[in-house]
């Protein structure tokens, strides 16, 4: 049989690493597909350096809507990033009647219902493994794995740059400045990291990831988003004294008032095995009602592991290359006629558990006040520090816990805490979440 024909937009980091593995395991590629996978067709600005890693074994160009046109070609993989031409390719090559490959989160998050919808009306394929988790197969998993379950929630450590800032200020005491400036010398985090470490990477994968899951549109724009950049090392040494770990965690959770869809830091357990996943790794905790609770761990970047899922996903598309469009897995998993409408629900209607820590001036009846406030609006307290006041300071710092309460509570009672005129500054809020109860 002939080998399929694939044209390569992109041939940077995961391009040369999807060059690469194809090459590498070429024969169990094909043994496993039923034919050939050729990259016959190359698009790159810079030409030079993509004429030297395919070695003259395919065409190269600088135009990469030439690719998405090209009627030899029947499928493209999308690796230019963005959501500005990657957008326009991608369409292009939909209205062309090719099957896309991508790993670009943004673009799915954003415009994933655009793009769907119009592949659905031409009958072809988007494949998006690579787009979360790298070489975790987590969407094939939520898309077929666990098709029998009811998904109750997921929770996963799905930025590498965060975790490992977050490590190494917890192995190391290092303030989040200094950890960052590391991270961006070992080409963890991008000169400008913003996406990183405020979340908004981790949200472009968590919206993919609950769309599948719940069978809901994608909705970023109704994604909380809450980043590291404030954590201190301090917050960091107290959680692990309390016995908990911090770790910026995108959490989707199915509610009877509407789905959580929600990004932040969030103090988990020591003693779970997701709370123990350092460095730059991934994991997904996914909570089914038949299976129980699921962990998928891996890289979740780099160029050969993204690349292992770009193949797979390159295998899966040419083994249902000439199925009826009926029968091939939906894009979301569930039937595009038979998507929920399902609310996303507004952070401060979010239920869960939060860790408070406040700087107060050391005398009597100013815990009083404070437990008072939280009583007042329905908190009650799971666990409390206080600090000693080292020699010679008016000030000490007080941690709490509180059990699970509604987070408009909370906002107003560290409104009026804050308010107190024996409390100095504002008072740090990190959410906690057990991970094990629900």
């Amino acid at each position: 049989m002939k080998p399929i024909s694939v044209g390569l937009l992109g041939i940077g980091t995961v391009g040369g690493g999807t060059w690469n593995v194809l090459a590498r395991n070429r024969e169990e590629i094909t043994r496993r597909a039923g034919r050939g996978i050729e990259i016959t067709v190359v698009a790159d600005k810079d030409t030079e350096r993509a004429k030297q890693i395919t070695g003259g074994k395919a065409r190269v160009t600088a135009d990469a809507f030439e690719v998405v046109r090209d009627p030899g070609v029947d499928i493209v993989i999308e690796l230019i990033g963005g959501y500005g031409v990657a957008k326009d390719l991608v369409l292009a090559a939909i209205e062309n009647d090719k099957h896309v490959v991508t790993a670009n989160k943004a673009l799915l998050a954003l415009h994933g219902n655009e793009i769907f919808t119009a592949a659905q009306k031409k009958g072809v394929m988007v494949a998006f493994e690579a787009a979360v988790a790298g070489g975790i197969p987590i969407i094939k998993a939520l898309r077929e794995g666990l098709t029998a379950n009811r998904i109750e929630w997921i929770a996963g450590i799905i930025n590498g740059t965060s975790n490992f800032i977050l490590s190494e200020m917890r192995d190391k005491g290092l303030a989040f400045d200094v950890v960052l400036k590391e991270a961006q010398r070992l080409g963890y985090a991008e000169a400008d990291p913003t996406f990183d470490i405020e979340g908004i990477d981790a949200a472009h994968k968590l919206t993919i990831m609950s769309a599948i899951a719940f069978g809901i549109p994608m909705q970023f724009a109704k994604a909380y988003t809450e980043g590291i950049s404030s954590l201190t090392r301090e917050d960091i040494r107290y959680a692990e004294q309390l016995g908990y770990r911090i770790k910026l965690l995108g959490i989707t959770r199915r509610t009877p008032e509407g789905i959580e869809l929600r990004v932040h830091p969030t103090l988990i357990p020591a003693r779970r095995l997701i709370a123990n996943v350092e460095g730059v790794m991934n994991a997904i905790l996914v909570k089914g009602d038949a299976v129980g609770a699921t962990l998928y761990y891996g890289a979740g970047a780099g160029a050969e592991p993204t690349a292992s899922s770009v193949v797979a996903d390159l295998v899966d598309v040419t083994r249902m290359h000439t199925a009826d469009p009926e029968h091939r897995v939906p894009h979301l998993a569930f039937q595009p006629d038979q998507l929920s409408d399902a609310a996303i629900l507004p952070m401060e209607e979010v239920v869960t558990s939060y860790y408070l820590r406040m700087r107060v001036v050391d005398r009597p009846g100013v815990l009083a006040d404070i437990t008072r406030i939280l009583a007042d609006h329905g908190i009650s307290i799971d666990a409390m520090v206080q600090k000693e006041p080292s020699e010679g300071e008016e000030q000490v710092d007080i941690i709490m816990l509180t059990h699970e309460t509604r987070e408009k509570h909370i906002n107003a009672a560290i409104a009026a805490i804050e308010n107190l005129q024996v409390v100095s500054g504002k008072v740090t809020r990190i959410r906690l979440e057990e991970l094990g109860k629900h």
